[in-house]
């Protein structure tokens, strides 16, 4: 029997994608639901799971980070990328460590041979993907380099909160907002927020 979670924001989505696995996988498989990252978390610390199918896009999202974070709570977790962007940001996510990468328009047929592929090779990748896989360089302004509360500033930023707000929201005072966004410009290489916001939703 093999145990998936199904992290997304949207019924629709979470019970169309378990209605074809229950039926149509040629594993059984029971399956759980979470509809935000944070359930998704507590799901990953509570039970092992043999595949997490996740969106990028789910409530809570901290995009990228999230492969990362769940790994570090099931070093084996398989994580399939389930996404309405296209490859080039799929690919992102299976440099951080996801198992493979699947465009929600695929059908139902692709939806089959993801899941298995990844239960018996480990992986699912599109040629199309392993092309470009073998072929992409880590980007320079990775936000891999960020601490934990980095991101979440730089997150804020982004989002075009300002120095006063960020401060409000975080309870951190002025001059610490500062320190931070300086570290952020730094390891980032970047010169001005908009330059952050091309970053942020380069991870979209």
């Amino acid at each position: 029997m093999k145990n998936i979670l199904i992290a997304d924001g949207h019924y629709v989505v979470r019970t169309g994608a378990a209605l074809v696995l229950e039926t149509k996988l040629q594993y059984p498989c029971k399956i759980d639901f979470a509809e935000t990252y944070l359930e998704t978390k507590e799901k990953v610390s509570k039970k092992l799971y043999d595949l997490l199918i996740i969106d990028i896009d789910i409530p809570e999202s901290i995009f990228k980070a999230m492969v990362k974070e769940l790994k570090k709570k099931q070093k084996l977790l398989k994580i399939l990328i389930f996404s309405t962007y296209d490859e080039n940001v799929g690919i992102q996510y299976i440099e951080e460590g996801a198992a493979g990468y699947l465009n929600k328009g695929a059908s139902e047929a692709e939806i089959l041979t993801s899941v298995t592929s990844i239960f018996e090779e480990g992986y699912y990748y599109t040629m199309n993907m392993m092309k470009k896989l073998v072929t992409h360089s880590t980007d320079s302004h990775s936000v891999e380099r960020l601490s934990k509360r980095e991101f979440q500033i730089f997150k804020l930023l982004a989002e075009g909160n300002g120095n006063i707000e960020i401060s409000n929201s975080l309870n951190l005072k002025m001059s610490t907002i500062s320190t931070y966004k300086k570290k952020i410009f730094e390891k980032l290489q970047v010169k001005n927020v908009v330059d952050l916001v091309r970053i942020y939703d380069d991870m979209h």
